[in-house]
């Protein structure tokens, strides 16, 4: 009798960062489209485009256009929205018609992600936390995200550097 082996389970990515806003704040950051689109994305990006529907089951279907002009469309599939807490919601790359496609530049990175975004108030500042898991990941798309954890760093980092600078020109 051979014994089935399921393969290695890919390494949750995960960043922290702590901003000095309230968790309301970044919550609105976050959910409302009019502000998630002066923020988000890899450093130097803007989000020209985003469709939302913030509800269970709801997409936000949005462009990232970087400096050189390179468009890249991303799609979030609502699975749990805790307000003010936490996000929950299936991350792929796609098309500008909203269908799933493979990241641009890595072909063997994982079609969908599994993405959980918590917000923890603490002393009027707020402790944000982003978690990546693939979603049923071939071996191949396990190894290729379980060896981008620098990189992910890297673009969340300038994310955060963004959002950052967007809630510091919302308190004044």
């Amino acid at each position: 009798m051979n014994a089935v082996i399921n393969p290695p389970a890919a390494r949750p990515f995960a960043i922290s960062h702590i901003f000095n806003a309230p968790r309301e704040q970044l919550w609105k950051a976050w959910t409302k489209r009019e502000r998630l689109m002066q923020w988000f994305g890899p450093k130097g990006s803007t989000m020209p485009v985003a469709k939302t529907d913030f509800r269970p089951r709801g997409v936000c279907h949005f462009c990232l256009r970087s400096p050189d002009g390179r468009e890249m469309w991303g799609k979030w599939v609502f699975r749990e929205i805790v307000e003010p807490e936490k996000l929950v919601f299936v991350h792929s790359f796609s098309d500008a018609a909203g269908g799933l496609t493979r990241h641009p530049l890595h072909p063997s990175w994982p079609l969908e992600l599994l993405a959980t975004v918590t917000f923890a108030e603490q002393n009027h500042r707020t402790a944000l936390t982003v978690q990546w898991l693939p979603l049923n990941p071939t071996d191949e798309e396990r190894k290729t995200f379980d060896s981008s954890h620098e990189s992910m760093k890297q673009g969340w980092s300038g994310t955060f550097e963004q959002l950052a600078d967007y809630l510091a020109k919302m308190q004044t």
